[in-house]
């Protein structure tokens, strides 16, 4: 079946949501055809991208993260927002699909006519990034979402995927404080832009506070990513929405203090340059993957069984591939 993309991209550009589902669903198909109709669709859209404020979201599992996307998803269409969630869930190991699935777990923000949820299985890839999320934000853009929200499976080193793809990452803490602090890895600290301690209401309000408090000084230790932004901490509620509108307002300040400097603009750009390497990296391997097949289970037949060592292996399947042999 022909894909009509300049049909697509129009109904994309209009808002309507089946279309920037279909879209996603097209961006996400290994199928070859797909590819180069995606690549078509995005180069239609690209005048049309690059209107959002990119957040990324991150925390270890049982912080609240989907319940705080909810909350902060519809304080947002509130105040006339058009708010997209790309929930990147686990895959599962059996089928690769969605084992979470985020519309079950923010049925509010679902039913939301300004809103827009897609989850996405991770695919197994770096950080529990899908591989074609930064696509999908593109499209999302396209069709007028002027927010657009990426959730991460959860907390660890490889989250500087999704640092990678936005333009401010926010840290969500649960307010344990104490031994929790021990256990954060210093890298995630390090990537966050704005670290936001949850389930500050009840019982646990005072605990929230202490947990700030020992965040900031935390932080107060690490270099800041920019000269231009300290990371601030805050505390919240994602169950009685209390603090997201201070956190919003960090949001703005953010993007105001790189806007000003032209960080905010040179941050984007390298990330687009570092994305079309990325591409190139993925694409030269699964190449050279699928012109030696033969060869490469050779040569791994030979390194498992120590009659050849890893780099010369590699260096002579290289080689080959490069003189077209």
């Amino acid at each position: 079946m022909t894909i009509d993309v300049e049909d697509l991209a129009s109904q994309i550009r209009a808002g309507k949501r089946r279309a920037l589902a279909r879209g996603i669903t097209l961006v996400e198909s290994t199928r070859p055809d797909h590819q180069e109709a995606a690549q078509d669709l995005l180069a239609e859209l690209m005048a049309d991208t690059g209107n959002s404020i990119r957040l990324g979201l991150s925390g270890a599992p049982g912080v609240g993260k989907s319940t705080f996307i909810e909350a902060f998803g519809t304080y947002l269409t509130g105040k006339g927002h058009k708010v997209a969630v790309l929930a990147v869930d686990p895959s599962s190991t059996r089928t690769g699909g969605s084992i979470l699935g985020d519309k079950t777990r923010m049925e509010e923000l679902a039913r939301d006519s300004n809103a827009f949820i897609r989850p996405s299985p991770s695919g197994g890839t770096l950080g529990g990034v899908a591989r074609r999320t930064r696509e999908a934000m593109l499209l999302c853009e396209a069709a007028s979402y002027d927010v657009v929200l990426i959730e991460t499976v959860g907390v660890g080193q490889s989250e500087t995927a999704v640092a990678d793809m936005v333009d401010m990452f926010v840290l969500l803490l649960s307010p344990g404080g104490g031994d929790e602090l021990q256990g954060i890895k210093r890298g995630i600290m390090e990537l966050a832009d704005l670290v936001v301690v949850n389930k500050a209401d009840g019982d646990l309000e005072k605990a929230a506070k202490r947990a700030q408090s020992e965040y900031r000084a935390a932080l107060h230790l690490m270099r800041p990513k920019s000269k231009h932004w300290t990371p601030r901490v805050l505390t919240a509620s994602a169950l009685t929405h209390k603090g997201l509108d201070a956190i919003w307002d960090q949001v703005m300040a953010y993007r105001e203090a790189l806007g000003r400097s032209g960080e905010f603009e040179a941050n984007r750009a390298g990330q687009a340059r570092a994305w079309m390497w990325s591409e190139i990296d993925d694409r030269l391997l699964a190449a050279f993957r699928d012109t030696n097949k033969d060869k490469v289970a050779a040569y791994e037949d030979a390194v498992t069984a120590g009659r050849m060592p890893p780099g010369k292996a590699a260096r002579d399947l290289l080689a080959q591939f490069l003189d077209g042999k």
